[in-house]
């Protein structure tokens, strides 16, 4: 079957399967952002924007994106590499494997909520998942980063 949408601003028709997840479809063509990890929908890796909403792809069924938006780092580098920047300069950034998923669903943090609190924050990021980290670097990290923004 055939699943008709916009990757990163250009129409894309791809075959895929019956049960076929969005992280395999995109992975099988090419987009390596999109991590694999717990493919369980449980770390956050695999985060994407569909029509600007942050989702778990390892847990998307690709036939549902027929028509729609996906958005991974690969369209958004520059503002991804604003904030790897923050993330570097409160050392919030070790191994990396989770930055992308993080990266993504800041960005749609930023354009949803105006002034976030605390708690808003850790609510919108609770599901990515860091193995290295304690969170606090990468807290203030996104603090600096949405401070910088309003």
């Amino acid at each position: 079957m055939k699943v008709n949408f916009n990757l990163n601003g250009r129409y894309v028709s791809y075959d895929i399967t019956p049960g076929e997840y969005l992280a395999d479809t995109l992975r099988s063509h090419s987009v390596l952002s999109v991590k694999k990890a717990c493919d369980e929908a449980a770390c956050g890796a695999c985060t994407v924007l569909l029509d600007g909403r942050p989702i778990l792809s390892c847990s998307f069924l690709s036939a549902r994106v027929e028509g729609r938006n996906v958005t991974t780092v690969e369209a958004l580098q520059d503002e991804v590499d604003e904030i790897s920047d923050f993330f570097a300069d409160e050392g919030a950034d070790q191994c990396g494997f989770c930055n992308t998923g993080l990266a993504l669903t800041i960005l749609a943090l930023r354009k949803e909520l105006n002034n976030p609190t605390d708690e808003d924050i850790k609510h919108f990021v609770a599901g990515n998942l860091c193995r290295c980290s304690g969170y606090q670097s990468q807290f203030k990290a996104i603090k600096k980063y949405l401070e910088a923004h309003k």
